[in-house]
């Protein structure tokens, strides 16, 4: 008796199961076939992404070469602005600091726009964004105000960046052109209190204080 109790329950469990599975089985299709979907379209993204890398790897290179080798000015500099508006992490940025560093381009508006190309790229790392940062800085610093280039620099100073010491540095060096001495040594100081600040850095400072600053 027992035993066809226990027949009877594994049949009606057997049927439970198959009913289910009869019930819900386009749900079943359509969860399987849209998890395929997504792995192939991840996969498909993933080759794309490297292809278009490579691309734009070649364009670059390309680029640069044909500048060393006829230095079309115009023509280099309308590639590098289009590699940059692509706002790829690693060849967007090379693209700006070519164009900087081989003056191709004289409008200090323009550059700044490419800068915040650069810095606005999602992909790009933290302390490769705040290097960018600091670039900008650098490259504004001969001829923005106190404000603009404090602010500037803001995302740095008040963080925990491996670039907070070269750009408490930078500010202290334009205060004390300014003849803002005051602000210049708080800066300087303010380095030497930062636990994290480069090594280098932290020993220029030390050295300004004693030449500039010591009584």
């Amino acid at each position: 008796m027992e035993e066809e109790i226990q027949i009877i329950n594994e049949n009606t469990k057997k049927e439970k199961i198959k009913n289910f599975f009869i019930k819900n089985g386009k749900y079943f299709i359509f969860s399987i076939s849209s998890l395929i979907i997504i792995v192939l379209a991840y996969f498909v993204y993933i080759e794309i992404q490297s292809r278009n890398q490579i691309k734009l790897a070649e364009k670059y290179n390309n680029t640069i070469n044909n500048f060393q080798n006829l230095k079309n000015t115009e023509q280099t500099k309308k590639i590098l602005v289009d590699i940059i508006e692509k706002k790829n992490s690693t060849y967007s940025p090379l693209a700006l600091y070519f164009i900087i560093e081989n003056d191709l381009e004289s409008k200090k508006n323009e550059i700044n726009k490419y800068f915040d190309k650069v810095i606005s790229i999602s992909s790009l790392e933290k302390e490769i964004k705040n290097l960018n940062i600091y670039k900008k800085a650098v490259f504004n610093s001969d001829f923005v105000s106190e404000i603009e280039l404090v602010e500037i620099l803001r995302p740095i100073t008040n963080s925990d960046s491996i670039w907070k010491s070269h750009s408490l540095l930078l500010l202290s060096e334009y205060f004390y052109f300014k003849k803002n001495y005051a602000e210049s040594k708080k800066l300087l100081n303010e380095i030497l209190n930062f636990e994290d600040s480069n090594p280098e850095i932290k020993l220029e400072a030390k050295k300004k204080l004693t030449r500039d600053f010591s009584e």
